[in-house]
């Protein structure tokens, strides 16, 4: 079976308005033909589509967008959306139903969300010819999980998710996981993540694609599975909350031959207010890049390049701490910290710049 997957998809002020207009072209250029002769085509829609005005509690910005989006990933060929992140619940329970109206008004099926943490455990399945594809969307702990009596995205947990991998393989012929979460703007995954992701494969997975950090990362091949740290933005163009760095502008279409079992990767970055597929200098650039850190995730330097980038965050995470004591901060400022303690990927880069006595310790 032939399959897409795409990354993070955010309308934005600047591309909202060509959304809602429904311009195609000036949304996607040439990057429209990835969807064709494929059987499944995955997008993760990363905002909710809605009018509601009221937005969550949570640190960062909330992501709305228009209804028409919908009918634009309709239009383009998306066969399926992942709704395991970490803003699709920005506008609550109202925004979340709003949007999977929208989903459901465009006959476009969706998975990684449910009307509790139970329900939100249920795969995708897709048959043709005889073959059967699963793919599992789950996201770490970042204001959009569900609990186990409020409905929200599927959450990774490290015990049930790889129970829920070894039972999708009994039945499906391949199992694609879907993990929204790492450090963003790393292009290297944590110690913890290569270490999830590895058990992901173990018990059955045989592509597991990381989004989320908003950059293209790095890739291995592990006992004849893909892993794919970090796959970029889809369609993110020109948020007004960031200050854009260069590695916020392109992403990786991923195409995966489930009979083969063959990936490839073609790059795609922005162009005016849409986006292309990457030529020329721009594409040997991005694959040379991407080859570099493939290359440091073998031979070991993206351990160097991990502890730098959670080096230059110090001052940042001693500020959160900081916050939970001071009995003079709003609640608001002092939950920052328990939020650190609950996403995974914080507690990566806080268990990496404050360890313990233990790994001091020698005879």
């Amino acid at each position: 079976m032939k399959t897409l997957i795409l990354g993070d998809l955010s309308p934005t002020d600047t591309t909202n308005p060509m959304f809602k207009k429904q311009d195609i072209t000036g949304l996607f250029y040439d990057v429209v033909s990835l969807f064709d002769g494929n059987d499944i085509n995955f997008v993760n829609l990363e905002c909710a589509l809605t009018d509601h005005d009221k937005s969550i509690e949570k640190f960062g910005p909330p992501l709305k967008a228009c209804k028409e989006v919908a009918d634009v990933l309709k239009s383009i060929g998306v066969t399926v959306c992942g709704l395991s992140n970490n803003h699709i619940f920005d506008y609550g329970i109202k925004g979340a139903l709003d949007t999977m109206k929208e989903l459901d008004r465009c006959n476009i099926p969706y998975t990684g969300f449910g009307k509790n943490y139970e329900d939100s455990r249920k795969n995708w399945y897709f048959e043709k010819d005889g073959e059967k594809i699963a793919i599992i969307a789950v996201c770490e702990h970042e204001f959009s999980y569900a609990l186990e009596n409020r409905m929200g995205s599927r959450p990774w947990d490290e015990f049930e998710t790889l129970d829920d991998i070894r039972e999708a393989k009994k039945e499906a012929d391949r199992v694609i996981v879907i993990y929204h979460g790492g450090k963003e703007l790393c292009g290297y995954p944590s110690p913890r993540l290569r270490k999830a992701c590895r058990a992901m494969v173990k018990n059955g997975a045989d592509l597991v694609v990381c989004q989320h950090s908003h950059c293209i990362g790095s890739y291995e091949e592990f006992e004849g599975s893909h892993i794919l740290y970090g796959q970029g933005n889809f369609h993110f163009i020109k948020p007004s909350f960031v200050n854009f760095p260069d590695i916020w502008y392109s992403c990786l279409a991923l195409k995966y031959d489930t009979k083969t079992n063959e990936v490839e990767f073609i790059p795609v970055s922005n162009f005016k207010d849409g986006i292309a597929i990457a030529k020329g200098e721009e594409k040997d650039k991005l694959l040379a890049e991407f080859e570099k850190r493939n290359s440091d995730l073998q031979n070991g330097e993206w351990l160097n390049k991990w502890r730098e980038l959670c080096l230059s965050m110090k001052e940042n995470y001693i500020t959160k701490a900081k916050c939970a004591q001071d009995l003079t901060m709003e609640e608001i400022a002092a939950s920052w910290f328990a939020h650190y303690l609950d996403c995974e990927a914080h507690m990566d880069v806080w268990k990496e710049l404050f360890k313990t006595a233990n790994h001091r310790n020698e005879m």
